[in-house]
């Protein structure tokens, strides 16, 4: 099987050597994903944080320092308006989605969004968007237009959350078709709009698979699009995604460094994911990520940039 490591933390004063691989832009495939994914990094851009201004405008001044650095892809946090109902706290949850086809005001608008893209394009960079397809916020538009999307308490005939903990979000219904219609046409709605690259799925599980098998196979006619899920399930690649999370690698990898495994236990869970994945598989080996880093503090370093490098071995 294939694998990539990734996730480097990178301190003020620290360059990716100019020895790095060039950024490709061939739509060619490999084993059937993007070329270009084949080798490079990935950037994650937190707009709201990364600038005094947090906007768009404010983030594309850096870019020409991102490409001095070596930076490949840019990955964007939701840029989707945040729901004001059940907010948490008072700037609330990026993952509350109010909703799928409209731009989070505080970022800009749409032209600035589109600005963004190309401006990226034309200095070689790849651009994928997080994408929140397991819930919408409680204030989505489709809960009123559409409220037979969600699934819905047998007693109250409410709208249920996503999770007990996930109190901003509404979980939505895989059983209607009609609802994976409209997610299917709001995927395809920033590829042909903005012309992004791909997008990074946020909790992707095993009963989303009806809207995943309709979805992928149309946003790869429009384009060759890179897939990453955010799940550690070899159903992901039954459906098309490209790549995924190895929670199982992560998790031994941590109580290894801790002191509380042997290193060989490591081989362990290779062998496993060697028997369990098809060859053609991408998993994505971290040292960390913002989900570790928000929860588990997993860095406590304070840094200035994050990059998450493709290395494949």
């Amino acid at each position: 099987m294939r694998s990539t490591f990734i996730s480097l933390l990178f301190f003020i004063g620290l360059s990716i050597p100019s020895s790095a691989q060039p950024i490709r832009t061939t739509n060619s495939t490999i084993d059937g994903h993007p070329s270009w994914i084949e080798q490079g990094n990935i950037y994650e851009v937190n707009v709201r944080q990364y600038t005094k201004e947090g906007t768009f405008k404010a983030f594309e001044k850096h870019l020409q320092r991102l490409k001095n650095m070596g930076v490949q892809t840019l990955w964007f946090m939701p840029i989707n308006p945040i729901s004001k109902k059940d907010r948490k706290g008072a700037l609330g949850s990026y993952y509350s989605v109010a909703s799928y086809t409209a731009i989070n005001p505080e970022f800009g608008n749409m032209n600035d969004w589109k600005h963004l893209v190309q401006k990226a394009h034309s200095m070689g960079f790849k651009v994928i968007m997080d994408w929140v397809p397991n819930h919408t916020g409680p204030d989505n538009y489709w809960l009123k237009n559409h409220p037979d999307f969600y699934v819905r308490d047998k007693q109250t005939g409410e709208a249920v959350m996503a999770d007990p903990d996930w109190t901003d979000t509404r979980q939505l219904n895989f059983s209607n078709n009609e609802m994976i219609d409209s997610m299917t046409s709001a995927m395809k709605f920033w590829v042909i709009q903005s012309d992004i690259d791909g997008f990074r799925c946020d909790h992707v599980v095993e009963f989303q698979k009806p809207l995943w098998v309709k979805c992928i196979p149309e946003l790869k006619r429009l384009k060759n699009v890179f897939l990453l899920a955010e799940c550690n399930d070899p159903f992901a690649f039954s459906v098309g995604f490209d790549a995924t999370y190895p929670w199982d690698a992560f998790n031994v990898l941590k109580q290894i460094a801790q002191g509380q495994q042997k290193a060989t236990a490591i081989d362990n869970v290779l062998s496993q994911v060697n028997k369990n994945y098809p060859s053609s598989a991408i998993r994505i080996y971290f040292t960390s990520n913002h989900d570790e880093n928000s929860w588990n503090k997993q860095i406590t370093a304070p840094c200035q940039e994050q990059v998450m490098l493709h290395l494949p071995y």
